[in-house]
């Protein structure tokens, strides 16, 4: 009747342990909270770069899963892949590892540990409007 489901680890008690001990750390550092409050923090600033810089095209996301949508025209929408692309490899350059998401691969994916706290928010868009405005510097010419 088909494949059964197995699992090399399944029912390890020092795996379980881990996993127990985890759970546990997660509530007594409260890092749920932590990212409810951080990432609604964290979108507020990235809603202020918005309202700056129009290549920011949408923000969306929970907690301190983000998305930041790129776009070369807010009316049309039209993305902005191969800025995306740049912006990542700024980020490199900064100590920032990110990807891209969508089907124009112009989303940024942030997705934080959950110890991401405010101060390691601000560095983030720090790095973020330096970039944005060295882009607009050079759009300008």
């Amino acid at each position: 009747t088909g494949m059964e489901y197995f699992n090399t680890f399944g029912g390890n008690p020092v795996s379980c342990a881990i996993g127990m001990a985890v759970l546990d750390a997660i509530k007594k550092d409260k890092l749920q909270e932590n990212a409810l409050e951080t990432g609604h923090y964290f979108r507020q600033k990235l809603r202020e770069l918005q309202q700056q810089f129009q290549l920011i095209g949408d923000v969306r996301g929970l907690g301190l899963f983000i998305g930041v949508e790129l776009v070369e025209d807010r009316d049309s929408k039209k993305p902005a892949t191969e800025k995306a692309a740049e912006l990542i490899e700024y980020f490199k350059q900064h100590n920032i590892l990110l990807s891209t998401e969508g089907p124009f691969y112009n989303v940024l994916k942030i997705k934080p540990p959950l110890a991401f706290n405010k101060s390691d928010a601000d560095k983030f868009i720090t790095v973020l409007e330096a970039w944005l405005r060295i882009d607009s510097l050079n759009s300008a010419k």
